[in-house]
């Protein structure tokens, strides 16, 4: 006989404890996660500068924004390479190092632990890296650059087209060392010793060999979750770049999706057109997603 399809009466009894549990979790969900991007979708659709009811519009911001705005196309430029360039480097970074940390003695580990997730523990650290790319010759690299003579003026690191975006990537990746990086730690130390040993009986003749067909496979959670974050936090990045280079930056030359949706809320009060791109950056960080869990599908199955 077909088992009923559902939960029964009997099943939710027994799990009731756990969605008991469960529920503040999920409330907390709910409000503060799924209304508000339901809510976003639905002002895109609208022309609402919140004072005035919004207007609806239909697509008509969407159509705007692929075919009448030229710093969209430049925010959307440099979020893809912030995204595909950071984000992958800062998930195989914070990999390699905790594979790295974890084969250390465990005083060593621990110290290292810390000093590697102290930007995820720091709070506004931006200030360090102003004094060390200062635009004057009191700045700490301008000032050992003109010392060795190297250079007879000063850059601006944080101003210059030629230097503030390259300059913004290596700060991005030095901050992206942070729950990721403590997840690959975790779990590096869980792993079942057995399975390297059944690995060495079956001819694996390396290190390499042992961390493809052994550690990964073992840590496909950790790793899902690591480039979650890790592509999410590219794409997202914006603060950093407000703070250190301006907003607007200079010919908006770090100029994000993220800052331009704060621009057309905050400046221009243009909700309808501002939740619009939010949305477009959403689907961008959906589709990108799909793309990390098709990648690790192999770990995770």
């Amino acid at each position: 006989m077909k088992k009923p399809s559902g939960l029964t009466r009997a099943e939710l009894k027994k799990n009731a404890p756990f969605y008991v549990l469960l529920a503040p979790f999920f409330v907390v969900f709910v409000v503060f996660m799924l209304i508000p991007v339901l809510a976003t979708m639905l002002l895109s659709l609208t022309d609402f500068n919140s004072v005035q009811m919004p207007n609806i519009v239909g697509f008509s911001n969407y159509i705007r924004i692929f075919t009448d705005d030229e710093v969209f196309m430049i925010a959307l430029r440099n979020t893809l390479v912030f995204a595909v360039v950071t984000g992958p480097v800062g998930f195989i970074l914070s990999f390699v190092v905790a594979w790295l940390i974890n084969e250390m003695s465990r005083p060593v580990r621990t110290t290292l632990t810390v000093l590697f997730y102290a930007p995820a523990l720091a709070g506004n650290v931006y200030f360090i890296w102003q004094y060390i790319f200062s635009s004057d010759s009191a700045g700490f690299l301008n000032n050992i650059l003109i010392q060795l003579g190297i250079k007879s003026e000063p850059i601006s690191w944080l101003a210059d087209t030629k230097y503030n975006f390259g300059v913004l990537m290596i700060i991005i990746i030095w901050l992206s060392f942070g729950t990721g990086f403590l997840s690959f730690l975790s779990g590096l130390q869980a792993l079942d010793r057995t399975f390297y040993e059944a690995a060495a009986l079956d001819g694996l003749k390396n290190r390499w060999q042992e961390l493809y067909y052994v550690t990964f496979p073992q840590m496909g959670p950790q790793l899902m979750f690591g480039a979650v974050t890790s592509i999410s936090s590219a794409f997202a990045v914006g603060y950093h770049n407000r703070v250190l280079t301006g907003f607007p930056s200079t010919e908006y030359s770090t100029h994000t999706l993220l800052l331009h949706a704060i621009d057309y809320a905050d400046i221009r009060y243009e909700l309808g057109y501002s939740s619009a791109i939010s949305v477009v950056l959403f689907a961008m960080m959906i589709l990108s997603w799909v793309v990390i869990q098709g990648v690790l599908k192999k770990f995770n199955d």
